[in-house]
């Protein structure tokens, strides 16, 4: 199951897009049948989780935080994780990369997916950014 979670009152959020982007994403990184919850908040918000969670007092774009399920919990269904994005970020980014707002949501979207499956861009020498750019090309982000 793919959950969509709006906390933040400034701008629509692409909800069925988002789900269909998550939907594909899953599936061409293997996880087809995980879920996972999306959840887009302000910039005042992220900071604050990124500062409790990360001790980095700053605010970022995405945050993706791992599900540590059990095993009984997983006989429910496999799920990936929390992916957090700022709304506000995504349409600053947005403008700043000449794309609408709903695709940098997608992209933001792919890239804190890509984090939920391991890969971490501060240290493995290119291959997440790799991964995602192949995976933007794939799913026509």
């Amino acid at each position: 199951m793919i959950e969509v979670v709006n906390r933040q009152r400034r701008r629509p959020i692409p909800s069925e897009r988002l789900r269909e982007v998550a939907s594909k994403a899953l599936d061409a990184l293997g996880s087809r049948d995980a879920g996972l919850t999306i959840a887009v908040v302000s910039d005042r918000a992220i900071r604050r989780l990124n500062d409790e969670f990360r001790s980095n007092n700053t605010v970022t774009d995405v945050l993706s935080f791992p599900a540590e399920q059990d095993d009984f919990e997983m006989s429910e269904g496999r799920v990936l994780g929390d992916v957090i994005i700022s709304s506000d970020r995504a349409a600053e980014q947005a403008e700043q990369n000449d794309l609408d707002f709903d695709s940098e949501m997608a992209q933001l979207l792919l890239h804190g997916i890509i984090h939920l499956h391991g890969f971490d861009h501060t240290t493995d020498n290119g291959e997440m950014n790799a991964l995602e750019l192949r995976l933007r090309r794939k799913l026509g982000l």
